[in-house]
């Protein structure tokens, strides 16, 4: 059986692995003003930064509706047998809702999964059923084990800043200005479909991800080897290189990938967020 994998864009995939494994991409709206925008597509993370600091306004994202999501399935249907879609967890959204509405017209041919992630957290559950999907798996079991899998998943980053948080209305201005003076840095993490911070370290940003790092380390010692996302909304070079060589010392993944986070995702953290996205047993 053919099977294709497919995803919103909220996964974060970078553009060389959706061709590599041949996933369908479903875009999400970013609405800038009046304008409407494709994510990936037709706009780029740095015209959600120039957006906001003219207007001091957060962009908004939109789900597509059943109808987009029908389109989009019978289109990837016309070269495989079979779909298994990942959406972005429902607890953010309602894609899933609006993609497991258009799925029933399909007489089981496609297949939709709550990734309850966002970002490569999402993606990671993406690869993971590319894999399965490979090693000749039905649509079911893929499901079932991806399913299983997505409470394993850390999502996790931490903000250099909290004013887009502040603007989004998942952080006060108490805790904005505190953070300002006191260099406090939250660790966001994901738990059941919902993020919510876990802890604060005190410092520069790269002590920040430093210990960050070690604290994951020290957390899950036991993880899925096969791949690994570093994922930031598009940090310096010099701090990602670093991040990279401390993740090589105290891990041991086969691949450790690099991917800027997509406008949906920027448009809730802002610039200079790092996260270490991993599957953990």
């Amino acid at each position: 059986m053919n099977i294709k994998i497919t995803a919103d864009s909220t996964c974060d995939l970078s553009p060389e692995l959706i061709k590599e494994y041949g996933i369908g991409i479903m875009p999400l709206a970013v609405i800038l003003g009046d304008k409407i925008y494709k994510d990936g597509v037709d706009i780029a993370p740095q015209d959600i930064f120039d957006y906001v600091n003219k207007t001091g306004v957060l962009p908004k994202s939109s789900a597509p509706s059943a109808e987009e999501y029908a389109d989009f399935f019978k289109s990837a249907l016309s070269d495989c047998d079979a779909i298994v879609h990942f959406n972005i967890s429902s607890k953010a959204s309602s894609s899933y809702e609006n993609a497991v509405y258009a799925a029933k017209g399909f007489k089981g041919k496609v297949w939709v999964v709550d990734s309850y992630a966002l970002s490569t957290g999402q993606g990671l559950l993406v690869l993971k059923a590319c894999d399965l999907a490979k090693a000749g798996n039905s649509p079911q079991d893929i499901v079932k084990i991806t399913e299983n899998l997505r409470l394993n998943v850390n999502t996790s980053f931490v903000p250099d800043a909290l004013d887009y948080l502040h603007k989004g209305g998942r952080c006060s201005l108490a805790s904005l200005m505190g953070a300002k003076v006191l260099k406090l840095h939250p660790m966001i993490d994901m738990k059941d479909g919902k993020l919510y911070a876990k802890k604060k370290y005190m410092g520069g940003i790269e002590r920040c991800l430093k210990n960050y790092i070690n604290e994951l380390a020290s957390e899950y010692p036991s993880y899925d080897k096969t791949r690994c996302f570093i994922t930031h909304s598009s940090c310096e070079k010099e701090v990602v290189d670093k991040v990279r060589e401390q993740v090589k010392e105290l891990f041991e993944f086969d691949e450790i990938y690099e991917t800027v986070a997509g406008c949906v995702v920027t448009a809730h953290c802002g610039k200079n967020t790092l996260g270490l996205l991993f599957i953990y047993n």
